[in-house]
């Protein structure tokens, strides 16, 4: 399992010893470094981020304030030299609260801590999804509502990953069901569904036009991500054969 990260702090020697720690542990990666909440923003709308190391006082907009203003919110470690947020800090759910300066050590005790957290829920969702998607090569039936909805493939446009549910969105009203993104993107035909973003999987045929960062579906503008835009564009040019 790799867990990829974004480093938030306004100070460049903060950044600097964040970048030298992550690349010292083998399953993390860093996606960004980041000197202020409004660039951190732009990478996350656009890059699928498991962790975030997140700085609280910073000008203009606080790492509290950017937590709390996204809708799909990464684990996150705070990193600050003020102990009076850590209250707040655990409130919004932070994995840990690294105080500066800080060791080495303790910054491993608290990615440690994060990827034991991560590989017992995708265990747990894993064993879940099982039980909770049946499919076949033309339909899939999922949890939702205590109903087993059956969801011809055909139909499906796409698919919006909200953390733990995903909502399938077909011609009628979506469909929410508490599954992960990652057991869905199993049971899809692998020629006709394609991941383009962390939160999103489309129906390779039912999209209308792609952009550089941006492609639609009806009237829906779906983000690309730089992590899935090489396959996207294999596929086009039949790098990868669809069926």
């Amino acid at each position: 399992m790799v867990i990829r990260c974004l480093a938030i702090d306004d100070e460049m020697l903060a950044l600097d010893l964040l970048e030298d720690n992550i690349k010292k542990i083998p399953f993390l990666e860093l996606v960004q470094r980041c000197r202020s909440a409004m660039e951190a923003m732009e990478i996350l709308r656009n890059e699928p981020v498991d962790l975030i190391f997140l700085d609280i006082q910073m000008p203009d907009i606080s790492g509290l304030q950017l937590l709390r203003s996204l809708h799909h919110k990464p684990l996150v470690i705070f990193t600050t030299a003020y102990s009076k947020y850590a209250t707040e800090g655990f409130d919004l759910d932070a994995m840990d609260y690294l105080l500066k300066p800080y060791s080495f050590e303790r910054f491993l005790k608290a990615v440690n801590k994060v990827y034991e957290y991560m590989d017992l829920h995708d265990r747990a969702a894993t064993q879940t999804n099982a039980r909770d998607i049946v499919s076949s090569p033309n339909f899939l039936f999922v949890k939702a509502d205590y109903k087993l909805y059956k969801i011809n493939l055909k139909d499906i446009l796409y698919v919006e990953g909200l953390k733990d549910y995903v909502k399938i969105y077909t011609g009628e009203k979506p469909i929410v069901t508490q599954i992960s993104m990652k057991a869905l993107e199993e049971k899809l035909p692998v020629h006709d569904f394609i991941r383009v973003h962390r939160s999103f999987i489309v129906a390779f045929n039912k999209i209308d036009f792609i952009q550089k960062h941006m492609l639609t579906i009806g009237n829906k503008e779906i983000p690309i991500s730089e992590h899935y835009r090489d396959e996207i564009f294999k596929i086009i040019n039949n790098e990868k054969p669809l069926e």
